[in-house]
């Protein structure tokens, strides 16, 4: 075999890859001022001690306790005769006292001070007192004095630089336990803080699975590719929403007044609550029957329109009559209830809900019904009409739903940024909407599908990344100036960032899932609904309960954090003892979170091997 000679050129790149990595090292020490030298100062060694020691006495339980004070003076500063002052008898009827050894020193000298008749085994600060009052507060330095078996123990202090031709005094304070133990408050203020920030995490994920599970199915690739639609359908569409959504605010606020108006009256509020659902059903039943004996007429299929859009505006008026009622009670109901009042203030809560989501899934109902109507339109508009009937249409149709989506744009832009210049901002994007809209529709053949799925499909995905990159810390900043500090900042925060957080996990795994089935069910003719409905939704059942069982145990340690910017939880108390550099405390705050967090990875465990 013939033996391979080592390359000058190959031996050249690799010293210079192998230096290069060394400045690359060396140039990262620099910009993190990695000194090791400063780990092994003194002064850094004992501040490190100091905080490993409180941090391993977590602040968790507490005595009663018996103290013993002693003070005995010393004088900072001996007389210039070079006499020595004679020790004074400062012993107690229980033996107690103090010997200081010598009586007088210069400042900064060391003194020994030794104890006498003490609790056996006990533990307490020896201080100096300046002044000549021995029951002065003020006190300077600190050196921990322990006793032995007998109550004795010896320490030296160093005596500040406050020289005095009067006597001052050192002061040694020990302490033993007796009685039983309690939790101190530092405890009952953890108990309090991790529960709220187990709840807070639970109610930010039920509201983030909530609504990551529909924006999923919307990021699937595998769904959305196969959806298109021709171009008068999805000019008239996208001109149906957003109508059908003010129409539906407008509708919504005018039932929300008449409902609030009928409130004031008990009986009133009750009868709508019983007539109305009552009406609801009857007009749901006769719009929908369960048979057809016959097709029905065009006049009775209008008339069964009619009916179901009653149903739906009594079905609004019911839930704001509900939130009402409900309002009104939890009210009624509040002192009567004791320390059960926040069951009280979650019905409250709930009138709350209820009223502000009408609005919204009014003008989500009216939007999608608008939309699609006007969507089917222009489906059997470019499927009846003739080629050279359809191409001017779509030109119009186009011209007018770009000019409407980017004028909505623009007028989004000029409310964010105030930039005073509607030119630019409102007529602009208006006329170029318009021009882009016709050129689309002059390029794109008349009766062509456009992919109207991969187009949706990007945009969520788009909104999705980009939520996705902002830290929920961020977003607690945001929402702690909207709703002010506490944990339903939190909630809101954890909530937004479990939706975009979940919604690419759920649409990751609709991606994945097994195509047959969804073929399957293609093939028999079910439309979209029923598609996800019977193929998609039984294979991901249980990935999608892995997924949110994790997403809770991350919010349960992601609101530790956000509770350092004041949204709620523990977090919020363990910074505030880090600060005040009471460690202990912060101790027992880091055990709490450290026990949940692994009771919360065992019980997520526990429900997936069971469930999943």
């Amino acid at each position: 075999m013939e033996k391979k000679t080592a390359s000058p050129l190959r031996s050249l790149g690799v010293g210079l890859a192998a230096l290069a990595t060394l400045v690359i090292f060396a140039y990262g020490f620099e910009i993190t001022q990695i000194d090791l030298q400063e780990l092994q100062s003194e002064e850094r060694q004992t501040s490190l001690v100091r905080v490993l020691r409180a941090l391993a006495q977590p602040e968790l339980i507490e005595y009663e306790q018996d103290e013993q004070a002693i003070t005995s003076p010393v004088y900072v500063g001996c007389p210039d005769d070079g006499g020595v002052p004679e020790a004074p008898d400062t012993a107690e009827a229980s033996g107690t006292y103090l010997v200081i050894n010598p009586l007088c020193a210069e400042p900064l000298e060391a003194v020994q001070v030794e104890g006498f008749g003490f609790f056996p085994h006990s533990r307490g600060p020896v201080r100096f007192v300046p002044g000549s009052d021995p029951a002065n507060t003020v006190q300077l330095g600190r050196d921990v004095a322990l006793t032995d078996a007998e109550g004795h123990f010896v320490v030296s202090i160093v005596l500040p630089n406050r020289p005095s031709d009067e006597p001052q005094f050192i002061r040694a304070t020990m302490r033993r336990n007796v009685g039983a133990p309690r939790f101190t408050q530092t405890a009952k203020d953890t108990w309090d803080k991790i529960v709220e920030t187990v709840f807070l995490a639970l109610l930010a994920t039920t509201l983030g699975t909530a609504l990551a599970i529909p924006v999923s199915f919307m990021a699937a690739r595998n769904l959305m590719k196969g959806v298109r639609s021709p171009l008068a359908s999805i000019a008239l569409s996208a001109l149906g929403w957003p109508a059908g959504m003010a129409a539906g605010v407008l509708v919504t606020g005018l039932i929300g007044r008449f409902s609030a108006s009928l409130a004031t009256n008990p009986l009133a509020n009750i009868a709508g609550l019983v007539i109305a659902p009552a009406a609801v059903w009857g007009l749901t039943r006769w719009a929908m029957p369960a048979e057809e004996t016959r097709r029905p007429g065009r006049g009775l299929r209008y008339a069964r329109g009619a009916g179901l859009l009653a149903a739906v505006l009594l079905g609004f008026f019911t839930i704001l009559q509900l939130a009402e009622l409900t309002s009104t009670i939890s009210l009624a109901i509040r002192p009567a209830l004791g320390p059960f009042g926040f069951l009280a203030g979650f019905l409250f809560q709930v009138s709350d809900i209820l009223r502000i989501s009408t609005p919204v899934a009014g003008a989500l109902a009216s939007g999608g019904v608008v939309g699609g109507a006007l969507g089917r339109v222009g489906q059997r508009l470019a499927e009846r009409g003739s080629v050279t009937a359809v191409k001017p249409i779509n030109v119009l149709l186009s011209a007018v739903a770009g000019a409407t989506i980017l004028f909505l744009a623009g007028w989004a832009v000029e409310w964010l940024y105030e930039i005073g210049r509607p030119e630019y901002t409102i007529w602009a994007p208006l006329g170029a909407g318009a021009g882009l809209g016709a050129l689309l529709a002059l390029l794109t053949p008349a009766k062509a599908t456009l992919p109207i799925g991969l187009v949706l499909y990007t945009i969520t995905r788009t909104i999705l990344n980009t939520l996705r990159s902002v830290e929920a810390l961020v977003m607690a900043i945001v929402f702690v100036i909207a709703v002010g500090i506490g944990p339903f900042a939190g909630v809101m925060a954890l909530g937004l960032h479990t939706i975009v957080s979940l919604a690419k996990l759920y649409s990751e795994q609709v991606e994945s899932i097994l195509p047959g089935p969804l073929e399957a069910i293609t093939a028999t003719g079910a439309n979209r609904l029923q598609t996800i409905i019977y193929a998609v939704v039984p294979q991901i059942v249980p990935p999608y309960i892995s997924y949110t069982m994790y997403r809770w145990d991350i919010n349960v340690r992601m609101s530790t954090i956000i509770g350092f910017v004041g949204g709620g939880g523990i977090g919020f108390l363990l910074l505030q003892n880090i600060n005040l550099l009471n460690y202990r405390a912060a101790s027992a705050q880091m055990i709490a979170i450290a026990v949940v967090v692994g009771a919360m990875d065992y019980l997520s465990s526990v429900m997936r091997e069971k469930y999943v």
